[in-house]
């Protein structure tokens, strides 16, 4: 234990901890250790600079400028510095008492399993770090163990945490931080988790499915790029269905396949949370759209669904769009099927349910036939409104200003399209207010920000 050794002058820099370093530096040379439990009395009169340089040495790092000139700044970019598992301690020192910095970027930096310690035992003291990325770090079993134990003590102020890549050991094939999810179960800080890239297989999926289950705090997951396949999202889908916090799932690339789809559609039976569920690249056919589809019939709260490059036809297609015209609760708002080829039926029902659900936007692949016919000319949509407000005196400030109901000069990109759609005055059909609000929100933020 740390706080019960005493540092020794005979001891490598290797083997200083972040107690013993800070230490040494506020007592100047004295026998006595930081204590945990008073780890102010340690810093005073030690500014951040000199404390990390005090690190640097210790340690026998190069100094990084970056961080020097940033410490006084909320927002820390050290990202691919090549840091290394003494570099990463030596900011951790110089952070344990920081009340500046709210953001840091880490990613790619070789930190080890001894850095990824370094971080966790700083997070447990630092009171101020909120959003934390130490993507691609290979961590290993410790590293992955110091983490989720930081979790599981709900010991850190962190509400956004990256661990994409870096948790996989490519020589033994499977990750090492399968202990992280069972963490999170109790955690109630981290609201915005990315873990994508960690090749978990079905095993990782299982326990995920058990952590959300019971997580009534976790909002934001990325599970993306992890060989879940079908097992493992059965198991995601169970913990769906009690899950009460989740409004962001990001499964691409995962295997999900027709099972896994019916799996998720069950719990979209039931779910009153999920609001964006991102199934791209999942092998799943028109059978597992199907699937799908039974909760979509029933769900109230999702608004947006990303199907890309999935195997889907128009029948595929064509389910996915029936099944909000089957739901008078529906709240979707896009549905991304952009490789899928559609043909002229599919665009008239789609006409028809965008009637209903004129906040409704669906994003497909081309139409069959159109490329021999000469495709049908629209007036540019702008021009449209220029000329409407001419005509009728009106300034382009009011035209917005009769949708935006909340008069903050933002008006979300759903209820702009349903306005536009449901108004009689200007002469617009979907597709052209559907290039109005590309035009409008080009960077896709889903606000038309006039």
């Amino acid at each position: 234990d740390q706080d019960e050794e005493t540092s020794n002058t005979s001891e490598s820099p290797e083997s200083v901890s972040l107690a013993d370093a800070s230490a040494e530096k506020a007592t100047q040379g004295s026998d006595t250790d930081l204590e945990v439990e008073d780890p102010e009395k340690a810093f005073v009169g030690i500014t951040g600079t000199e404390l990390y340089l005090e690190a640097c040495r210790l340690m026998e790092v190069v100094p990084v400028s970056h961080f020097i000139q940033n410490l006084a700044k909320p927002y820390i970019n050290l990202n691919h510095h090549g840091l290394g598992p003494k570099g990463v301690k030596a900011i951790a020192i110089a952070l344990v008492s920081n009340a500046t910095v709210t953001h840091l970027e880490l990613e790619d930096n070789c930190i080890l399993a001894e850095g990824a310690i370094c971080i966790a035992e700083m997070l447990r003291e630092n009171s101020s770090l909120q959003e934390l990325n130490i993507s691609n770090n290979h961590l290993d079993t410790a590293g992955a163990e110091a983490i989720a134990s930081l979790l599981l003590d709900n010991m850190s102020y962190l509400h956004t945490l990256q661990l994409s890549g870096g948790l996989w050991l490519q020589l033994a094939g499977r990750s090492h931080c399968l202990c992280t999810f069972v963490s999170l179960q109790g955690n109630y800080q981290v609201k915005e988790l990315d873990l994508s890239h960690n090749e978990f297989y079905e095993k990782g999926g299982q326990l995920l499915g058990q952590m959300l289950a019971s997580n009534t705090t976790l909002e934001i997951l990325d599970l993306s790029w992890n060989h879940l396949r079908r097992q493992g999202t059965v198991a995601l889908g169970t913990g769906l269905r009690s899950n009460s916090a989740l409004k962001i799932l990001n499964l691409s690339w995962n295997g999900v396949g027709n099972e896994g789809a019916l799996a998720l559609g069950e719990a979209l039976k039931v779910n009153t949370v999920l609001v964006h569920l991102d199934i791209s690249n999942n092998q799943i056919n028109n059978e597992g759209a199907k699937k799908l589809c039974r909760g979509l019939e029933v769900n109230g709260k999702l608004k947006i669904l990303k199907m890309a490059n999935n195997p889907l036809t128009t029948e595929g297609a064509t389910a996915l769009v029936t099944s909000v015209r089957k739901n008078p609760k529906s709240m979707m708002e896009e549905i991304n099927i952009s490789n899928v080829l559609v043909n002229e039926t599919f665009i008239k029902l789609l006409d028809l349910v965008c009637q209903t659900h004129p906040e409704l936007d669906v994003i497909y692949g081309e139409v069959e036939g159109c490329i021999a016919k000469i495709p049908k000319q629209h007036p540019n949509p702008m021009k449209v409104i220029q000329n409407y407000l001419k005509e009728h005196n009106l300034r382009l400030w009011d035209f917005f200003r009769n949708t935006d109901k909340d008069g903050n000069m933002k008006i979300p990109v759903a209820a702009f399209q349903r306005a536009m759609m449901q108004q009689s005055s200007i002469p617009l059909d979907r597709v052209q207010i559907g290039e109005l609000v590309r035009k409008l929100d080009r960077n896709r933020t889903g606000v038309v920000d006039y």
